[in-house]
């Protein structure tokens, strides 16, 4: 049975058949109108978005939240908008016209673009290529080129150092993110994502948690969110590499970064929790989309959860934390998932030689359950390692606290 979106394409297709268009052209226009469509959608659902995450950290932090333009708040962000769409583009003295314009233009683009590879049910997607989750990783690299294009072009000190500490602290982070988006394409044996979606009955976020959540924490801090909101420390570096950009340029900006949030939800849906897999999907693919959405935005109330609730911390401790602890937790993970999961597969193919044709629940309950006990192992130790640092820290700081000579009241000291 066909999804609604193979009904509009078979119905476009015909109507432009019909007035005389080739295959060809049709599909072309097809394509690019689907891409306009998805785009104009992307940013749209950003009001929702945005008016949904104010309403729940209204709830997280005892506070009301919008409510005051329309009914319960819900055209506050459209007031928002139109705000900053009248604002001047105030553009500062010195600054590099061409590269500060472009930075906005590319920041949104690079979240735009990661829709194209995303599977919306079992035969919807924007384009299946082979390389579907390399082109996940080009894309995204696009995103700190726009950052150290605003910092640099706005002739500002204070944009192009908080520029520089966003570029380090992106780029950091895509290791351990890289890492785990390679446990999907390993396990699996593909580095298409629809395939990544189809081949998950039981889904990697119960047979591999571990890279679950490292994934999250990198995104999380690929977005910016908290804690890992170093990006716009207004109060350490005035408000980061935007500091000098207003009106829509801002605007942007902002988008983006919702943007982002949301895209990042989506991509966690469909690498680790199955996409649009589910009961009664395969037959019914626009059912299929509705799981998709779900899982989409379970996950980004997660993050809305973590903005809520956590503070943020020290951009030492988040390259220490990246540097010193996720890489070499995503390096040792990675190493003996592959190890265990291709050893596991050597031993059912000998007792199954049809093993890896199926794709069924039960028979990769065998298979999800080795994997899932190295998940929770390296999980085990990584506690325990970081238990084991943080009590020499405080011996650390009781050692020290030990030694200070006590200073007599009333004495001056040179």
């Amino acid at each position: 049975m066909g999804d609604i979106f193979t009904t509009i394409y078979n119905f476009l297709s015909g109507l432009l058949v019909g007035w005389g268009a080739s295959p060809i052209v049709a599909d072309a226009i097809i394509a690019f109108l689907a891409a306009a469509v998805l785009a104009t959608c992307v940013l749209l659902i950003l009001i929702f978005n945005i008016w949904l995450e104010r309403k729940v950290l209204g709830r997280i932090q005892d506070r009301i939240g919008p409510n005051r333009v329309g009914p319960y708040g819900i055209f506050q962000t459209v007031a928002d908008l139109l705000k900053l769409l009248t604002k001047e583009i105030i553009i500062p003295s010195g600054a590099d016209l061409v590269p500060f314009f472009l930075a906005p233009i590319i920041m949104v683009a690079s979240v735009i673009l990661v829709w194209a590879v995303i599977p919306f049910t079992a035969k919807t997607i924007g384009t299946d290529v082979n390389i579907g989750v390399l082109y996940l990783a080009a894309v995204g690299s696009l995103g700190i080129m726009a950052v150290l294009l605003a910092g640099w072009s706005s002739n500002n000190k204070y944009a192009l150092l908080g520029a520089f500490r966003a570029v380090a602290m992106l780029v950091s982070y895509e290791v351990p993110m890289i890492l785990m988006l390679m446990m999907p394409v390993l396990i699996t044996g593909s580095m298409r994502m629809g395939e990544i979606a189809a081949a998950q009955p039981i889904w990697y976020a119960f047979s591999m948690p571990l890279a679950a959540v490292i994934f999250l924490i990198a995104m999380t801090a690929e977005v910016g969110r908290s804690p890992f909101d170093l990006l716009e420390a207004e109060s350490e570096i005035v408000a980061g590499y935007q500091t000098e950009y207003s009106g829509f340029a801002f605007a942007m900006f902002y988008a983006a970064e919702w943007a982002h949030a949301f895209t990042m939800a989506a991509l966690i849906a469909t690498l680790f929790l199955g996409g649009w897999r589910g009961p009664g999907a395969e037959q019914y693919p626009t059912l299929g989309f509705i799981y998709f959405i779900i899982k989409t935005y379970a996950v980004y109330f997660l993050s809305i959860w973590s903005r809520g609730t956590l503070p943020r911390i020290r951009i030492d401790q988040v390259m220490s934390f990246c540097w010193k602890f996720l890489i070499p937790l995503s390096l040792i993970l990675i190493v003996l998932t592959t190890l265990a999961d291709k050893i596991a597969q050597t031993v059912l193919m000998e007792r199954f030689p049809d093993y890896m044709s199926t794709a069924s629940l039960v028979d990769m309950l065998p298979r999800a359950s080795i994997l899932l006990a190295v998940n929770l192992v390296v999980g085990a130790l990584a506690v325990w390692w970081i238990a084991l640092l943080g009590r020499r820290e405080r011996q650390r700081q009781e050692v020290a606290i030990s030694h200070l000579a006590p200073v007599e009241v009333g004495t001056a000291t040179k």
